[in-house]
């Protein structure tokens, strides 16, 4: 029998938390290019979907198409693991914060290469890097371990990607789209069972309780404020500048969110790309991958503001 989506039972009032941020879409957009078509995977309510190009969602839990808005692109009720479409059918595909929750992350992103034609994007987070994020140290300590079981590495990108390009996205302190690390400097944020109820992660916490007891009690008796107020005053701005290199590329976007990942005030997404399918090794010839990794400049400015994505 088929599992029933997760989001068939988390997914109601999703979108009440989960909205499209401006400066994560202008780096989607950016990572997208000049792809003519794309097609959006694990596309939920349609966060990050191009108004400026045809889109075709496609989204296994009937209850986050339902939440899809009126004039939304079409959307088809399929899996990552089984994409109803021809080879080379869109110029791109575009999966946000998804592979995770695919049965068969291979075979999903395997799917994706066959039926692009130019590049791949994926936001994930990368479950080798070295980070820190007070939520996680703090009060739930376990979710690292349930993120790192079911995130794909890099090396598993690239083992059916090939060539990847990595990216940093960092996260604003006034992030719209309420992800894990969306609140970093908003700790009240994750009290509210709303916001956690958006968050796939907490589903997974056997009890989550005993965390939200403590973090409770140090915002009521000053603790959180004496061990991390310092990032009250801390906003960022990105500094993406992400270079192109030839007319053909796959960009796959593992989102390396975390953001303790990054300085505390941000966090990181990752960009990765690959060659033209012409340049690809055939499966008889085998592969040869190479990497290159691009961190983020440095912390972001303590004015509270951000450049507009032309400024980025």
């Amino acid at each position: 029998m088929t599992p029933r989506p997760l989001y068939d039972t988390i997914g109601r009032g999703y979108d009440a938390h989960r909205r499209p941020d401006p400066r994560i879409a202008a780096a989607l957009a950016d990572a997208l290019g000049a792809a003519a078509s794309v097609v959006n995977v694990g596309a939920g309510a349609g966060s990050y979907e191009p108004t400026d190009r045809p889109v075709v969602a496609v989204e296994p839990s009937p209850a986050m198409l339902r939440q899809r808005r009126p004039g939304a692109a079409p959307a088809v009720q399929a899996s990552a693991t089984d994409l109803p479409f021809r080879d080379a059918a869109f110029g791109a595909a575009l999966a946000v914060l998804t592979v995770h929750h695919w049965p068969d992350r291979a075979r999903g992103l395997g799917a994706l290469a066959r039926v692009t034609r130019e590049r791949v994007v994926i936001i994930t987070w990368d479950p080798a890097a070295l980070s820190r994020f007070w939520l996680i140290d703090d009060y739930f300590p376990e979710l690292v371990t349930l993120d790192r079981d079911i995130f794909p590495t890099l090396e598993e990108l690239r083992r059916v990607l090939g060539r990847i390009e990595v990216r940093a996205v960092l996260v604003p302190h006034d992030c719209v789209d309420g992800f894990l690390g969306a609140y970093w400097r908003r700790p009240h944020a994750y009290l509210d069972a709303g916001v956690r109820g958006a968050i796939s992660t907490f589903t997974k916490l056997a009890d989550a309780e005993p965390g939200l007891a403590r973090l409770r009690a140090d915002l009521a008796d000053g603790t959180w404020e004496r061990r991390h107020g310092h990032l009250r005053a801390r906003c960022h701005r990105s500094r993406l500048s992400p270079r192109r290199r030839g007319a053909h590329r796959r960009v796959t976007t593992p989102l390396h969110w975390a953001p303790w990942a990054m300085p505390p005030e941000s966090s990181g997404r990752d960009i990765a790309a690959r060659g033209p399918r012409s340049a690809r090794p055939t499966p008889s010839t085998g592969r040869r991958w190479g990497f290159r990794r691009r961190r983020p400049t440095g912390p972001g400015s303590s004015a509270c503001s951000w450049s507009p994505p032309t400024a980025w």
